[in-house]
């Protein structure tokens, strides 16, 4: 199993500067794609069930947006509408399917962790969230934009009435706050403090609860639905909490590769909720 990368400080007082912001974005993607086992996703182990990404193409991708979050955490604590945070984020997808040969390997990332790192550089009300500023100063935009037609998450939403990102980031994430964060919490519980099983714990509690479109998009809704159960039978089996833990997360993660299903939404979740983490509560 890797090492824990050491997160930066917590947000105290003044924000934190956009270059320190953009290093934490990046730092979280690396953390998340460091966990092992990830029922379908890529880690340091195997590719899960990506014929066309790698450990190594991942951690490139999330190296290469490190500037561009930092410039969406500039925008945002300059005061930038929607649009021009969009824009930004349309050159931080250009910039990563460079680093990756075309490959999308974090479009949903650059959306939700870069919002997060916009609010995060943002001087916001005492006691106000990451989540509810992003709803306050950007909810209203993004709702008015209808889900892509391009994209395989916009796509899947309209099929299938579910909400995706967008309708996340516009409600101010509720399902980082209501089920990532508690989860993270109830993880560092069993496994004594923030550590690899934590986030695994993490993980699983974010696929038995998600809608998640990129497992739509794979295995339509008997593949949504066949996701949530296994990772509901690993949480009721105890978790992370008993000595087996690993082997029963394996044998999962084993069935998710054979079903070519990938929970990418839940993966992303478990970065935001680490980023969340560090710059909310340290």
């Amino acid at each position: 199993m890797t090492a824990v990368r050491k997160l930066h400080p917590p947000l105290a007082g003044p924000p934190m500067r956009p270059a320190e912001l953009g290093r934490l974005a990046r730092d979280c993607l690396h953390l998340e794609l460091d966990t092992y086992p990830k029922p379908g996703l890529v880690s340091p182990v195997d590719s899960g069930s990506h014929r066309d990404m790698d450990i190594a193409l991942m951690r490139a991708s999330a190296d290469a947006l490190e500037p561009w979050f930092a410039d969406l955490a500039a925008a945002g604590a300059a005061g930038a509408q929607m649009a021009e945070l969009r824009a930004i984020g349309m050159a931080a997808e250009v910039a990563m399917l460079a680093a990756t040969g075309g490959v999308n390997a974090h479009r949903g990332a650059i959306f939700g962790l870069g919002l997060l790192a916009a609010a995060a550089a943002v001087e916001g009300f005492p006691g106000e969230s990451l989540g509810a500023r992003v709803a306050r100063l950007w909810g209203p935009a993004i709702r008015s934009r209808p889900p892509s037609r391009l994209s395989n998450g916009g796509r899947v939403a309209r099929r299938y009435g579910a909400g995706g990102a967008s309708a996340e980031a516009a409600a101010g994430f509720p399902a980082l706050y209501r089920a990532a964060l508690p989860a993270m919490r109830e993880g560092e519980a069993m496994a004594g403090g923030m550590s690899e099983p934590a986030r695994v714990h993490t993980l699983f509690r974010l696929v038995a609860v998600l809608q998640d479109t990129n497992l739509l998009h794979r295995g339509g809704a008997e593949g949504l639905s066949f996701a949530k159960a296994e990772a509901a039978r690993f949480l009721a089996a105890g978790s992370v909490s008993q000595p087996d833990w690993l082997e029963r997360a394996e044998q999962i993660h084993r069935g998710f590769v054979a079903r070519n299903l990938s929970p990418g939404g839940a993966a992303d979740l478990l970065a935001m909720a680490l980023f969340v983490r560090a710059a909310e509560d340290g």
